[in-house]
C-alpha cells in the first residue's frame, strides 16, 4: 500500500472522540490518539488485517481501537479511513 487519508467525517469523529476522552481522561485520550497513529499505519503494510463490513457498506472493513472502531475502504492503492465509530454501533 502507498497511503492513507483520513475522510472529513471521520476527522469530525476523531475530534468528537478526543473532546470526549478530554472532558473524562486526558491521559486515556493520549493513548488513543497514539493507537489511532499506530493502527493507521499498521493498515497502510497490512490493508486486509481488519473484519469485512461489506453487509454495511462495499468495500468496507474495520479494525479495533479502544472502544472504537475506524471503519476504513481499500480502493487500488489507497487506504481511507470513512468514520471512526462506538464498538457499540456495530
Amino acid at each position: 500500500m502507498s497511503r492513507s487519508t483520513i475522510s472529513q467525517t471521520a476527522s469530525r469523529d476523531l475530534a468528537k472522540i478526543i473532546d470526549d476522552f478530554s472532558n473524562l481522561n486526558i491521559e486515556a485520550g493520549e493513548r488513543f490518539i497514539k493507537e489511532f497513529e499506530q493502527k493507521c499505519k499498521n493498515l497502510v503494510d497490512f490493508p486486509k488485517m481488519g473484519r469485512s463490513y461489506e453487509e454495511v457498506a462495499p468495500f468496507l472493513c474495520g479494525i479495533p481501537v479502544d472502544g472504537h472502531i475506524i471503519l476504513y475502504k481499500v480502493i487500488n492503492d489507497e487506504i481511507t479511513i470513512v468514520l471512526v465509530v462506538s464498538g457499540k454501533r456495530v
